[in-house]
């Protein structure tokens, strides 16, 4: 014999388990701690100064136009 479900808690709880897994990938994508962070905003930093150092002309030159 099938079960009895009663349709609107197992819509409640489709909603429930929805909204986990939505706070899940949330937690993995921006769930980082202070020194992650940190770390990730020294390297974007050294890389930006190599490459800017690395450039032909650098910006504000007197014989750009």
């Amino acid at each position: 014999m099938a079960e009895i479900v009663n349709l609107r808690q197992a819509r409640k709880q489709k909603a429930r388990d929805e909204k986990l897994r939505a706070a899940e990938q949330n937690r993995a994508l921006h769930g980082r701690s202070k020194a992650e962070k940190e770390r990730d905003r020294v390297a974007a930093d050294k890389s930006e100064k190599f490459v800017a150092g690395h450039r032909r002309e650098k910006p504000g030159d007197p014989g750009r136009q």
